[in-house]
């Protein structure tokens, strides 16, 4: 008999409590109801009756300013930066959010990384050349900028929120230090009402230091997420402020629960120099309503508060809900109105889902009572040539890339994420593991988060956990990614710790962590402690964890780590681990893994073939900047082969792989390699299909190979059509589906290329906003006279913008090029690149223009609106 995780029972009890009497006869005890909101500051209520009333009220009583421009940078440290009549004019003018190395240039002596590692049973030191990406990182960094403060006024109080910056960051006001924290991808704030002088002139300071060996993978530097400046009453309801739960969850009816706290200063506790009265009480009025996702107003509730109170209590009930899903993420919206008096003096907005979750021995994973496994992804936070620097239409491009291919999940891979990626997974209907840390008290690297962890472990979650909670796409915390405690004798009681800060801050859902000593931890009750263990890249023992282990169910949170390179082939075609080829890429036949990971098929069967597991997370959805793995001592490799889109958001084969597995509300059909192999001819040349449908037909110029079917047995044959004994002969190849019936249904051609003859464009959009910050992603395709890619062409091609937009990036996804993304040219890798333009400021148009000496020019217009 398996016994009953005691976690269940903690979370039923602490959600439970909250129902009213009417509501919990209705709750299904094994049932675990979640809810979430996405936290947004001054975030527009949707449109209603007298918006613009409703936004000049809230500008008046709350302000929430992104400190985007008039930034000065230097890298360096300066004696006397901080100060405020420092001399910053020789500095470098920038606009934050701003990685300050993504520029380069690469070098394999940036962060040179020594470890040691066995080789014929002996330990030996191997140089990590392009482990943290080859761009220079390390140092000393710092901004200045002055506050904009000229609307401050007395009994106003000012606060500063840092959604990340890395790291080690030091913040001054006016010379005088206002907070430290040394988690470069947390979220923090201070108050700094009590450093301002007047409301002019007041000066901002932030020194930021990035150690050497501190990373296994590019983390950025500088103020590479948004600062935002926020100006409130003296009561006011805080950053983070307001906590929404769902203690109750039907179709017919959901409760939705509001925690406000409100922000009182103490007696005779000075605000701006002014002393508050002793003695004097006064009853605040906290008005709420929630708005449905067509803006209308379905409840509301006036509490009146004492002074004495910090916390406001309200309890909704919502006819007929809108339930939030990744099929149909439907969002509220709470909005509260605070009073002294007949006073506002504060409006905060808070968006959020309503949706249950359930973990169940017996139901396994459930969302809104209907059973389903993770379709997810692993994410590093890095935007490729954008390098750490936030954009959100970057983001937005590599989500919907992801929720075609059918992905419904991300795991933060390896720390906290950025506010907006949150945001969207919200909109776009994406779960979200929300992950801590890669290193806990044992250390991984020389310099890594270990010299941090005693002090700044708690405060980290606690941050972490109060920034996220409110968000539908949160459906688990992650206090760790293969930390080395798990053989420690402490490990345990330290994950314990983390867990239950965790169920502290919110009782509504569970904890999870990624293993990888699955010997020790299965051994010594680290596994055990964890509400959901999570294990990497052990498919083949999955059923030894589960039958071990008293939770009744586990997750794949990180899979396969298959390495290629897009419209890379190697032949002979070969599966196996940490191959090596003379061109430092790796074959996209998908059959080539590192010594410690698999094959995408490993673990789909695993997934398949055991109820008990609850989906998996793929090690990773975009190729990302630094851990080259195989290549990692083979400079100039220094970006990864991971991903199942390349570094510059283009899909590999592997996409269609998943596509064909996860996204059943579109076919796909995948032919591959291409059908260009000069010098080739009459050599064994293998034919893959990646498919949806049961069976497909192969010819090759007219002649068929034959028709194949998937197959129960096997690996690969299970999940991939194969011909492996097609000779190449140029000409055309074509796949035909086939249906359950034997119809032919779809079909798929790919022709001999010839020369490169013009240059083809194609936008993700064409129309942008004129905020000086969206973004499009034009792809660049090096074809033939007749229109097919020539997919070995490595054309320089130049780019120029005319118009209200300028150049911003350009990246080929050649793990192994040193070329600079900010430089308006690159080669193509293996026919192809991807270029990024940016909006300007003012409406109008703009065109993009790509030249090649040698192949026809092309041209894309843009419109700014």
């Amino acid at each position: 008999m398996r016994i009953r995780p005691k976690y269940i029972d903690f979370l039923i009890t602490d959600t439970s409590e909250y129902f009213d009497m009417h509501i919990r006869n209705y709750i299904t005890p094994l049932l675990l109801v979640l809810a979430l909101n996405n936290l947004q500051l001054l975030a527009q209520v949707p449109a209603q009756a007298q918006p613009e009333m409703e936004a000049q009220l809230q500008a008046q009583v709350r302000q929430d300013i992104l400190l985007e421009k008039n930034w000065k940078f230097t890298k360096g440290d300066p004696s006397g930066a901080s100060g405020i009549g420092f001399d910053d004019r020789s500095w470098e003018k920038v606009t934050v959010p701003h990685d300050w190395a993504i520029k380069g240039p690469f070098s394999k002596t940036n962060d040179l990384q020594t470890v040691q590692v066995v080789q014929n049973g002996e330990k030996v030191a191997s140089e990590k050349t392009g482990r943290t990406g080859g761009l220079p990182y390390v140092g000393v960094g710092w901004y200045r900028t002055t506050l904009p403060l000229q609307n401050w006024k007395p009994q106003q109080r000012v606060f500063l929120l840092f959604d990340g910056a890395m790291s080690q960051s030091r913040v001054f006001v006016n010379g005088k230090e206002a907070s430290f924290w040394p988690y470069g991808y947390n979220a923090f704030q201070a108050e700094i009402t009590h450093l301002l002088k007047k409301p002019e002139g007041n000066n901002i300071a932030v020194r930021l230091e990035n150690q050497d060996q501190s990373s296994r993978w590019y983390p950025g530097a500088g103020l590479y997420r948004n600062v935002h400046l926020i100006i409130t009453s003296d009561i006011h309801i805080p950053v983070w402020g307001t906590w929404v739960t769902t203690p109750s969850v039907r179709k017919d009816l959901a409760q939705v629960r509001l925690r406000t706290t409100i922000d009182i200063p103490s007696v005779n506790e000075k605000v701006t120099g002014t002393e508050k009265v002793a003695g004097t009480e006064k009853t605040l009025r906290l008005h709420t309503e929630i708005l449905n996702p067509s803006a209308q107003v379905v409840s509301s509730l006036t509490t009146y508060k004492s002074d004495k109170s910090a916390i406001a209590d309200q309890h909704f009930t919502i006819p007929n809900p809108v339930l939030w899903s990744p099929e149909h993420p439907a969002l509220y919206t709470a909005v509260s109105s605070l009073y002294d008096g007949d006073k506002l003096i504060d409006k905060y907005t808070t968006r959020f889902g309503i949706r249950s979750i359930s973990f169940d021995e017996n139901l396994d994973f459930r969302l809104n009572g209907e059973q389903r496994k993770f379709k997810g992804v692993c994410n590093h936070h890095d935007l490729g040539p954008l390098g750490a620097a936030l954009n959100v239409s970057a983001l937005r491009r590599r989500l919907l890339l992801l929720k075609d291919m059918g992905c419904d999940a991300i795991r933060t891979a390896h720390n906290m994420p950025s506010p907006e990626l949150v945001n969207l997974c919200d909109e776009l209907g994406i779960m979200l593991i929300v992950e801590s840390f890669d290193e806990w008290k044992a250390p991984k690297m020389k310099n890594g988060y270990h010299q941090f962890f005693d002090e700044w472990a708690e405060k980290d979650i606690v941050n972490m956990v109060h920034a996220n909670r409110n968000h539908p796409s949160v459906v688990l915390w992650s206090i760790g990614n293969e930390v080395p405690d798990q053989r420690t004798k402490d490990g345990q009681a330290i994950a314990s710790w983390l867990q239950d800060i965790c169920h502290r801050e919110d009782p509504t859902r569970l904890v999870t962590l990624g293993m990888d000593q699955i010997d020790a931890v299965l051994k010594n009750g680290f596994a055990a402690v964890l509400d959901v263990p999570g294990f990497n890249y052990k498919p083949s023992r999955y059923k030894e964890a589960y039958d071990q282990l008293p939770q009744g169910f586990l997750l794949g949170s990180e899979t396969a780590s298959t390495v290629s390179s897009r419209g890379t082939y190697h032949f002979p075609v070969k599966k196996g681990p940490d191959m090596i080829h003379p061109d430092n890429q790796s074959s996209s036949y998908d059959l080539e893994y590192c010594a410690w990971s698999q094959t995408p098929e490993d673990e789909f069967i695993a997934q398949d073939d055991n109820r008990f597991t609850l989906g998996e997370f793929v090690w990773t959805g975009f190729d990302y900047l630094g851990e080259p793995s195989p290549y990692e001592s083979n400079w100039p490799s220094h970006s990864s082969y991971f991903g199942i889109l390349d570094l510059a958001g283009i899909p590999k084969d592997r996409f269609y792989l998943y596509r064909s597995r996860w996204n059943t509300k579109a076919n796909t059909l995948h032919l591959l390699p291409h059908w260009t192999w000069p010098g080739r001819e009459g050599e064994i040349t293998p034919v893959f299909c990646y498919t949806s449908y049961p069976a497909a037909e192969l010819f090759v110029n007219g002649k068929s190979m034959g028709i194949k079917h998937r197959k129960n047995t096997g690996i690969q044959e299970r999940y991939r059509l194969m011909w492996n004994d097609v000779r190449y002969s140029p000409g055309t190849i074509k796949v035909v589906a086939l249906d359950s019936l034997g119809k032919a249904v779809a079909e798929q051609e790919i022709r001999t290329a010839g020369k490169p003859h013009h240059i083809e464009l194609i936008a993700d959009r064409n129309t942008l906003q004129s905020n000086g910050k969206d973004l499009a992603f034009i792809t660049a395709q090096v074809v033939d006279a007749k229109g097919n890619l020539c997919p070995h062409a490595s054309n320089e091609l130049l780019v120029s913008l005319e118009g209200n937009a300028s150049f911003k990036t350009i990246a080929n996804g050649d793990p192994t090029s040193l070329e600079l993304f900010h430089e308006p040219h690159m080669k193509a890798f293996n026919g192809m690149l991807v270029i990024t333009a940016q909006s300007g400021r003012q409406e109008g148009s703009a065109k993009l223009i790509v030249k090649s000496k040698g192949i026809k020019s092309a041209n894309i217009n843009l419109y700014i609106k």
